[in-house]
Order: C-alpha cells, then sequence, then structure tokens
C-alpha cells in the first residue's frame, strides 16, 4: 500500500529539551496505526508536528506525495488532516449542533456539509438526540464521540487521535473503539491512533509504535505486538 503520511527522521524540542529524536513513522492509506507508550514518550508531540501545532528542528513531513512541515494548520486542514485533542475540547455553550458544524469550517459546499452531517449523526445516534444541547451537558463519552464528529465534518483523508479513551468511562471505551474501525473501514479514512490504553490501540490497528522518551523503541504488526513479551512487559502490565 501506499503511504499516505511519512514522518522522516524528524526531531522536535520544546525549550531545548527533545520531545523527538529521529523519529521516522509512517501510515499507508486505508491503514489505522497506533502510537502508544508513557505519558511523555513523545506520542502527542508527533501529531503537533504533523498538523503544523510545533515547528519541526530537522526532518521532514509528507502527506499525500507533498511536503506539509512549515505549513499553518489552517492549510494542513484544508489538505485533508483532521486532528481530534486530547481533553475533548468542546465548545461548552455552544449546541452540538454548531459544535458539529465548527469541524467543516474550511468547506464551502452546503450540500455536501448536510450529507456529512447526516452520516455523522447516523454513525453517532447520541448526538442525534442531544441535537440541540449546549455541548457541555454531554456526558464525557459523548463528548468524545461529537469531537471525532466534529473532524469527519472536515471530510478527512487522515484522521489523527489523541487519546481518545482519556477519561471515558470503560463501558463507552468499547464504544468509541468500535467507532474508530467503522471509520476506517466505511469511509476509508487513514487512522493515526495516539492511546495509552495499549490493549485497545493494538487490538483496533494495523501496525504500532511503541514510543520511549521520544524515539521509536519497536514497531510492527499489532497482533504480533500483543503477543511480544518486551511488549506485554512495559506496555501492558506484564499480562
Amino acid at each position: 500500500m501506499e503511504n499516505i503520511l511519512t514522518f522522516d527522521n524528524v526531531e522536535l524540542y520544546y525549550d531545548h529539551v527533545y520531545a523527538l529524536k529521529g523519529v521516522s513513522i509512517s501510515v499507508a492509506q486505508g491503514e489505522t496505526v497506533a502510537l502508544i507508550g508513557a505519558n511523555g514518550a513523545g506520542k502527542s508531540s508527533i501529531l503537533r508536528a504533523i498538523t503544523g501545532l510545533s515547528a519541526i528542528k530537522s526532518g521532514s513531513v509528507h502527506f499525500m506525495g507533498e511536503r506539509i512541515d512549515g505549513r499553518i494548520a489552517a492549510d494542513i486542514v484544508k489538505q485533508g488532516i483532521a486532528m481530534v485533542p486530547e481533553g475533548r475540547r468542546v465548545f461548552p455553550h455552544m449546541s452540538v449542533k454548531d459544535n458539529l458544524l465548527m469541524g467543516a469550517f474550511t468547506r464551502h459546499d452546503k450540500a455536501g456539509i448536510k450529507m456529512t452531517l447526516d452520516s455523522v449523526l447516523e454513525r453517532f445516534p447520541r448526538l442525534r438526540e442531544r441535537f440541540k444541547q449546549s455541548a457541555g451537558t454531554l456526558s464525557g463519552g459523548e463528548q468524545q464521540m461529537m469531537v471525532i464528529g466534529r473532524a469527519l465534518m472536515a471530510k478527512p483523508k487522515l484522521l489523527l487521535l489523541d487519546e481518545p479513551s482519556l477519561g471515558i468511562a470503560p463501558k463507552l471505551v468499547q464504544d468509541i473503539a468500535r467507532s474508530i474501525v467503522a471509520i476506517n473501514r466505511d469511509e476509508q479514512v487513514s487512522v493515526l491512533l495516539v492511546e495509552q490504553n495499549s490493549r485497545m490501540a493494538l487490538s483496533i490497528s494495523n501496525r504500532a509504535y511503541a514510543m520511549s522518551t521520544g524515539s521509536v523503541a519497536l514497531t510492527g504488526n499489532s497482533k504480533e505486538l500483543m503477543t511480544d513479551d518486551r511488549i506485554k512487559e512495559a506496555y501492558l502490565g506484564g499480562v
């Protein structure tokens, strides 16, 4: 499969502290790739570098064959990359409807936006039920569904997810995981998933990169990594 994203030998630092040390990853067209590892391992820094939120020191980022490092975030969204940030970051006093429509800010095709909105509401029926409610009144799980839906409103080719299970009730984590699988399968959207819940991430991805202090420690097929003793010990609690 052809790579939709190539992140090549990237270095990034904050206040002279290296966050990424020559990191290389890739995502193929139609693939779900997981980034696992502890806090501070560099997972979110990869997403920030892809989306233009943090400038890289060296290396390159290519999306669909074009170099995108150095471009502003709005241009990167227009090119086909959407991110679901850690911590959800909803507009709490705006309705669910208006929060979702914020995701289509780069689009001007009214009919297409309406079709995408209908598709999002079909995928997440709870959002239809709460369509006119203020986003701040939703549960954590419902808010996460909403911000995933908001990202889908941009009609991305690549969806970046930063800790989608964080702070979500355990019974809803499976719902979020199933929705990620369905989005990848049904809409042919490539997915780059950052998760501390390594077991969940490995169970729904094709490949994974295990991060450690700004570097890639291990990489491979997700199902094979699930049975790797090094992954079990360091990322799956030794079981």
